[in-house]
């Protein structure tokens, strides 16, 4: 069968001849078929169990026709291996037994194994990287994201406990970022061994500081995640999460290739933002897909022809798919992304211009 790169090619700012699509949790509850699956499992047992977590995996390849897969996972899934008791509780969150409370409760966390505590989730890929035939984007939750978890005990909206720490306790602060950058590195390096095409760093929480905040407290783990991933030929990809655009111009410098763009912020001053380094990936606002079609395929429009103006683009929400999105529109929408691209990259070429 023939194998699709063209997600891997936009990633790298190569030509393509359409526009690449896939959507972050494309692996979710909009699925009837997955939902059945749910009543049986939860998201963790479906994890500890390769053969069903690849085959979670591939249902949206398959029924929508997206150009890459994302690994079935949570970014929770590694915390385990550190010494971090958590569960991930219906319509919560994660929510931890033993938070992160003092220097103390860093300093017990240890290094993660993820050959012999993941073991599950290495051979997940292994088997996608088999099955597959476009390629497999594994993912690791950013520091400050995983953080807030860990220290707020659960999802929190004003980051209180974590905040506090950061500013009244740096030291500590900087010894938990360290010891989750850690975590990160050897997480997504081992996915790579084991066949993963692409990683995402995925940072969802983090547009909560300012952009001071950011650069004191967190870019130097982020950098440091990047950089020792350098030697690695494989794209990839920071997503700094939602309301995000003020931090976009500290992220010049990270060795990455993507930045992940929230709806808040249009391709054109995302790119300005970050210098025009990377390609960009976004930015349909998931709400969007409870609008009539002729108004989906409107928006996606106006993403499309910003995102085509300059190489290297990948088509994506600016979050993640909600259970009420409809699977008949999400196919919809990936044919039209294919169809309105490759006739507007076609058209462009022909006029001199029209990169992807």
């Amino acid at each position: 069968m023939t194998y699709n790169d063209t997600f891997l090619k936009a990633c790298k700012k190569v030509r393509v001849d359409q526009v690449p699509v896939w959507y972050m949790r494309q692996a979710g509850r909009y699925d009837p078929e997955y939902r059945a699956i749910k009543e049986k499992y939860s998201l963790l047992d479906i994890c500890r169990q390769p053969e069903l977590a690849a085959e979670v995996t591939m249902m949206p390849v398959r029924k929508l026709g997206v150009d890459a897969a994302i690994l079935y996972s949570d970014i929770m899934n590694p915390v385990a291996s550190l010494g971090i008791d958590f569960d991930i509780v219906k319509n919560i969150g994660p929510v931890i037994d033993n938070p992160i409370r003092s220097r103390s409760d860093v300093e017990r966390l240890k290094p993660i194994d993820p050959e012999g505590d993941l073991g599950h989730v290495l051979e997940t890929i292994r088997i996608l990287d088999r099955e597959l035939t476009v390629p497999l984007i594994s993912f690791a939750g950013a520091p400050f994201t995983i953080a807030s978890y860990l220290i707020e005990g659960r999802p929190s909206k004003n980051y209180l406990r974590t905040k506090a720490m950061m500013y009244g306790d740096p030291q500590t602060w900087h010894l938990l970022m360290d010891k989750l950058g850690d975590m990160a590195i050897a997480y997504m390096r081992a996915h790579i061994a084991n066949g993963a095409k692409a990683v995402q760093l995925f940072d969802s929480w983090v547009g909560a500081l300012t952009p001071a905040d950011f650069r004191e407290y967190v870019l130097p783990v982020v950098t440091r995640i990047f950089a020792e991933l350098r030697d690695l030929p494989q794209p990839k990809i920071y997503f700094p999460g939602v309301a995000s655009g003020e931090l976009l111009p500290e992220l010049r410098e990270l060795d990455c290739d993507v930045i992940g763009l929230d709806w808040r912020v249009t391709l054109t001053e995302g790119r300005r933002r970050t210098g025009g380094r990377y390609a960009v990936q976004g930015n349909l606002d998931p709400t969007v897909l409870t609008a009539p079609m002729p108004v989906i395929e409107r928006y996606a429009r106006q993403i499309i022809d910003e995102g085509i103006a300059e190489p290297g683009f990948v088509f994506n929400l600016g979050h993640g798919l909600f259970p009420e999105a409809s699977l008949e529109k999400l196919k919809e929408l990936t044919s039209y992304i294919h169809e309105y691209s490759r006739k507007a990259i076609a058209n462009g070429a022909a006029a001199g211009g029209g990169n992807a």
